[in-house]
């Protein structure tokens, strides 16, 4: 019987030409995001820790060239011409590229404005709180960008108090309180209500407890009759004191036919 011949393609592999064992990996991914070995566990199998703190030097590359020396031929043309080795750029976009921000920006990263009609010593119209209608003089900007108004308390019974320039309406009116001095303790925290946690409720406890009511310390009345006065001196120095007096002390309404959109503060 005759030998077969082989077919073609099937006598050209070498018996010593092995294929690479592809295997999974030692730590994979058991599901859900779960992998076999925790992060601390390759820490110590890859033996991380001996690497930690140990830096290495960066070797310094010698710096490329960007400009060549050519020289020239030619009279009059200077032998030599200084080109770039690498060309730069002939298109440029005519719009920026639209950067991402961040979808929340912090209270603190808000900008501070306040309305060009209001300024230190400006009597100001109260559009809303307990003390609306009232006529009250604008101290400062906080930096929580709230106003520091006060009544004088002593004139229309109104304290130190702060309000958005939202609920306000800023008028001609000036007083000059270049002169006061405001106690550098009045800020947003000096306003700040200490809340106290509430007792655990026991048997029998149910309606004894009662909500207290807010009540002024003596430091804010202390601080309150030093700002008085402070403005109080500022208006009696001011050749329309009787006016001003008056004007602190009344409040603003609208008759009919009066609309304030129309009318000049």
């Amino acid at each position: 019987m005759a030998p077969t011949e082989p077919k073609p393609g099937q006598g050209d592999k070498k018996p010593d030409e092995k294929k690479p064992k592809i295997g999974k990996p030692r730590n994979y991914d058991l599901g859900n995001g779960i992998y076999r070995f925790s992060r601390s566990r390759v820490y110590h199998k890859k033996a991380l820790y001996k690497f930690v703190g140990k830096k290495v030097a960066a070797a310094k590359k010698p710096a490329k060239a960007l400009t060549a020396v050519k020289p020239i031929g030619g009279e009059k043309n200077g032998e030599k011409r200084i080109v770039l080795l690498k060309k730069r750029r002939n298109y440029y976009p005519t719009q920026d590229k639209i950067k991402k921000r961040p979808a929340k920006k912090c209270f603190k990263q808000h900008k501070r404005s306040l309305r060009s009609s209001i300024k230190p010593g400006t009597i100001l119209v109260l559009l809303a709180g307990p003390h609306k209608g009232k006529r009250v003089v604008f101290l400062k900007q906080l930096y929580s960008g709230l106003l520091l108004i006060t009544g004088p308390f002593k004139i229309n019974a109104c304290p130190l108090r702060r309000i958005s320039q939202r609920y306000v309406i800023g008028t001609q009116t000036r007083i000059d309180i270049s002169g006061v001095k405001i106690p550098d303790t009045i800020n947003d925290n000096y306003f700040r209500r200490e809340r106290k946690k509430r007792a655990k409720k026991e048997e029998g406890d149910i309606f004894s407890t009662k909500k207290e009511s807010y009540k002024v310390n003596d430091q804010r009345k202390a601080d309150q009759k030093i700002v008085d006065k402070e403005i109080i001196g500022a208006i009696k120095v001011n050749p329309e004191r009787k006016l001003l007096f008056a004007y602190l002390a009344t409040m603003f309404g609208l008759r009919s036919s009066q609309y304030p959109h129309r009318m000049k503060f």
